[in-house]
């Protein structure tokens, strides 16, 4: 198969068509009652956390002011300003505050507060409201042609941002539910970057470990800190986990010192020993940057085109910027290409199939379904072999798929 930009038209994005639109007129089912505990919740930790911050800075301002908080932390506190604002005011967004709440308390809880701010104005206030009069459910539009990778967005509500990692946003999660006689059935691809990863560089190591099941952060650790990969501590694995997904991302010995809280010279350390064992992952991300500074372009395994007009600036941090996008956009166009054509089988499978399920919603490399309480084991079992064989690389793809009366359950 020719893979290039008409075979991304003709392949995947054409077929998705009629796929998107079928889930968008299906919709998601919302249990709102849930949702209003949840808000009722938010607010009582959102005044509480208010308290705090006001009892901390000695007097009340308004939170959601970024001048005031400018005020606060770098005119009253003190704190050393890492960054400005492109008029040149003291910085307060979100990575700045980040950093800084590794050194002080009031930072770390106005980005707390802001957090749960803004999941109780953009999701457990506002998704009741857009429940569907008709249909009792809410309809996500996607969009195909917003990310520059290729990656699904969705607006209205935006389902793609409701955050995994905190007990709040997974709480959300878990006011998705099933209709009766129904169960959520979630499917997510597992690691699929760094699996594309190992097949783009060819790197025999990395490679082995997929096709040989190995857990890659345990495998990654064992390298880097010494001794044997069942033997490894949870630290050093989550060490190994931020090392093996930030260096696919152009990440710098700077940016994982950030993310470890360690040295920059310990960091680069890390970085060395991974690339000495992993000697063709290097290769191929100097291969990637020279082929991006002479096209203009990167492309993805079916052949889209991600342009980066910045990757021969002058200025350096526009030019490295360019950079690592060049190393991490194969990948994720690819992981998207990858989920799209999933989704395009699935699909073609429900139609021919007769099997009582549908497809409800994805988001990044997750799929979620409907699924009729009787159908379920073997609706997993086919799923699973279509998901893992929609695309053949050089180690094998693996999906995991959990069910429950929730979205948040079915992890």
């Amino acid at each position: 198969v020719v893979r290039n930009l008409n075979y991304v038209l003709n392949n995947i994005e054409i077929p998705l068509i009629k796929v998107l639109a079928k889930m968008e007129r299906k919709g998601v089912l919302i249990n709102s009652e849930m949702l209003f505990k949840q808000s009722e919740d938010l607010e009582t930790k959102i005044s509480g956390s208010k308290e705090l911050i006001f009892k901390m800075s000695g007097y009340e301002f308004n939170i959601s002011s970024p001048k005031q908080i400018q005020e606060l932390l770098y005119e009253k506190l003190n704190i050393p300003v890492l960054a400005k604002t492109p008029k040149g005011q003291p910085s307060t967004s979100e990575n700045v505050l980040k950093e800084l709440s590794l050194h002080y308390e009031l930072p770390k809880l106005i980005l707390e507060y802001r957090s749960l701010t803004k999941l109780k104005s953009t999701y457990t206030d506002k998704l009741p409201s857009q429940i569907n009069q008709i249909t009792g459910r809410v309809h996500t539009s996607y969009h195909q042609a917003v990310t520059a990778t290729g990656r699904l967005s969705s607006s209205d509500p935006n389902l793609q941002n409701i955050p995994i990692k905190s007990i709040e946003g997974r709480k959300i999660r878990s006011a998705f539910v099933p209709p009766p006689g129904k169960t959520l059935v979630a499917a997510d691809y597992s690691q699929i970057e760094l699996r594309i990863m190992a097949h783009l560089s060819k790197d025999e190591n990395l490679i082995s470990s997929f096709s040989n099941g190995v857990d890659i952060h345990s495998a990654t650790a064992a390298e880097v800190f010494g001794g044997s990969a069942d033997k490894v501590s949870t630290e050093n694995r989550r060490a190994a986990k931020a090392i093996n997904f930030g260096l696919i991302y152009g990440m710098s010995a700077f940016g994982l010192a950030k993310q470890l809280e360690i040295g920059r010279s310990e960091a680069q350390r890390y970085i060395d020993l991974y690339f000495r064992r992993y000697t063709k992952v290097k290769d191929y991300m100097e291969r990637i940057k020279a082929k991006a500074k002479d096209s203009g372009w990167v492309e993805t395994l079916c052949g889209r085109r991600l342009y980066l007009p910045n990757i021969n600036a002058k200025k350096a941090s526009l030019r490295q910027y360019a950079e690592r996008t060049a190393i991490n956009a194969p990948m994720q166009g690819t992981a998207a290409d990858i989920i799209k054509l999933a989704m395009i089988s699935a699909d073609d499978w429900l139609s021919s199939a007769a099997v009582d399920a549908e497809l409800i919603m994805q988001v990044h490399d997750e799929l979620v379904f409907e699924v009729a309480n009787d159908q379920l084991v073997n609706f997993i079992e086919s799923l699973k072999v279509i998901m893992e064989s929609c695309i053949t690389l050089d180690v094998p793809l693996k999906v995991s798929i959990g069910k429950g009366n929730s979205w948040d359950a079915a992890h």
